[in-house]
């Protein structure tokens, strides 16, 4: 991790041009220039936060996806989410607790830093950005809902394809799929079994199957789901509407 040398304006934040992201107001905008305390990067790989640290900053995802996931003792893993550019880190936690679980890049990843102090003066002096980080922590809970139901209900073949046309569901809304439903990201197949409870076995005899009926076409580096509505309705997933997600 480390500090970006040429941070860019709140002005020209690549977040203002994403297609699933509404645009933050010229009055906004002011105000987190100066709100916003800098910019750091980090290599796929790398750590943004550690379980049990004792944070005192947030951040903003600018580019690149992040990986969130709790570690059990004897070291057994559990993804609970992927953050896409506009998602808020540090959200997820109270704010005057350790973290309670772990964020990790899954690409090179770019992100604005805040001071976790400063949010109750960008709520009082902003209620319109109180109300989107609201939002946000709302979304995050019907996400974990979502995700809940796949470990528990879905099957297997399920649980992969509801994985699968959520990330490239998201990818779309944030600007990184192309139209034909394709997405690039270094996905590991053991970091599906970790979201979806699975064994390796079990994902990789899955992967093929879905392939076979040309459902998810699941590959090293890229995810491909030829037709979404059919994976929609196997995976019994409700794809968000056309609404702009709020940042900050």
């Amino acid at each position: 991790m480390h500090e970006v040398a040429n941070p860019y304006s709140c002005e020209n934040c690549p977040l203002q041009s994403r297609p699933g992201l509404r645009p933050l107001q010229p009055q906004q905008l002011a105000y987190m220039g100066e709100f916003k305390e800098g910019e750091i990067a980090l290599e796929g790989g790398e750590s943004l936060l550690e379980q049990g640290d004792e944070g005192n900053r947030l951040y903003t995802l600018i580019e690149g996806v992040l990986i969130r996931f709790r570690t059990l003792d004897d070291g057994r893993r559990q993804i609970v989410s992927f953050m896409f550019p506009g998602d808020l880190s540090g959200l997820q936690g109270a704010f005057d607790e350790p973290a309670s679980h772990s964020v990790e890049a899954l690409t090179d990843a770019r992100l604005c830093t805040f001071k976790r102090r400063d949010f109750i003066e960008l709520i009082s002096q902003h209620p319109r950005l109180g109300y989107d980080i609201t939002w946000l922590a709302a979304k995050e809970e019907r996400l974990l809902e979502d995700h809940i139901v796949a470990l528990g209900q879905r099957s297997a073949r399920e649980r992969v394809t509801y994985l699968a046309v959520w990330l490239v569901d998201r990818a779309l809304e944030t600007g990184l799929a192309a139209r034909d439903n394709v997405l690039h990201l270094p996905i590991k197949q053991a970091q599906i079994a970790d979201m979806l409870g699975l064994s390796l076995v079990h994902t990789n005899r899955t992967i093929r199957q879905l392939e076979r009926e040309g459902l998810v076409i699941w590959k090293s580096r890229e995810i491909c789901v030829p037709d979404m509505d059919a994976a929609c309705k196997v995976a019994q997933f409700e794809r968000d509407d056309n609404s702009l997600r709020p940042f900050i």
